[in-house]
């Protein structure tokens, strides 16, 4: 097992942070997902050989020291970088002593996550919604477990990332799915789009969060290797993506009312998709506006 040396986990306050957070915290670096569109490969982020996951030396007895030494209590997001529930987590479990610290000062946690082992954790969850915000966003790009194999190699399966969610919302951890990014070409039809929005309700799911352009962004090296895999497993798309988007960052869907599309799904089966909503929901503002009937 590698590590990285750390001398800080936790980063410092913001006010409305993504998923109404106000902390990041990465445990890890690095990911084992291999997902083929991962921006995390880019330049810009400074991380070589980005699929061999490392462990932050001394993590959690460095959120022991900052997490009591925070002023402002929040809500802590991990997963923006490294899965937390990745390779090494099984038996290192640096995620599940996170939440340990969490739950003990009082912080709120919302991760993110392509892993089941997530489902692992109900408990350290439930204790930590007992004082302030808990949440557990699931990335789902492909409703298919076929495709999802091959954007997505080494994370579970679709279904069994839907079943994590049933597991947790059974428990009543508060769940939502993540559709990001879209690949044009590959995952961005309406069958795809609403099968994914039908299936998180019906595991109960309280939201679905996906952006309006339904994107994948690609520079760089990261765009070297998502073409490379284009070509192995999606011939004559990586054509496609050149003719259409040249050098741009932001690849956006060229299928037509798919934005209407999502947002019908998502009425229709009682989900939430708008942000404000979805923070709300996790700071416990408010209830659901919306009815899950008809799904």
């Amino acid at each position: 097992m590698q590590t990285i040396p750390a001398k800080t986990i936790l980063s410092a306050y913001r006010e409305n942070g993504w998923f109404a957070t106000n902390y990041t915290a990465n445990l890890y670096r690095g990911c084992s997902h291999n997902c083929i569109y991962c921006d995390s490969r880019s330049e810009c982020y400074g991380i070589d050989d980005f699929a061999t996951v490392r462990a932050k030396d001394r993590a959690l007895a460095i959120l022991e020291q900052e997490l009591p030494a925070r002023k402002k209590k929040g809500a802590i997001i991990t997963g923006a970088m490294s899965d937390p529930y990745n390779s090494l987590e099984k038996t290192l479990e640096l995620t599940r002593g996170f939440l340990r610290l969490c739950d003990r000062y009082h912080f709120g946690v919302v991760a993110l996550t392509k892993s089941d082992l997530v489902s692992r954790d109900i408990d350290l969850f439930a204790a930590v919604g007992e004082h302030s915000p808990a949440a557990v966003n699931i990335t789902i790009t492909a409703a298919s477990d076929e495709v999802a194999k091959i954007i997505e190699p080494h994370a579970s399966s679709s279904s069994d990332r839907f079943a994590a969610i049933e597991k947790l919302s059974a428990k009543n951890i508060l769940c939502g799915v993540i559709l990001l990014p879209t690949l044009p070409f590959i995952t961005d039809t309406r069958e795809n789009i609403t099968e994914i929005v039908k299936r998180a309700a019906d595991a109960g799911a309280a939201w679905v969060y996906a952006e309006k352009n339904f994107a994948v962004s690609l520079r760089d090296r990261q765009r070297t290797y998502f073409y490379e895999r284009l070509d192995e497993h999606f011939p004559g798309t990586r054509e496609r993506y050149e003719k259409t988007y040249g050098e741009s960052y932001w690849c956006g869907s060229r299928e037509p009312a798919l934005q209407e599309t999502f947002v019908r799904s998502c009425e229709k089966c009682g989900v939430l998709f708008r942000h404000e909503e979805i923070d709300a929901k996790i700071l416990g503002k408010k209830k659901d506006v919306q009815s899950k009937l008809f799904c």
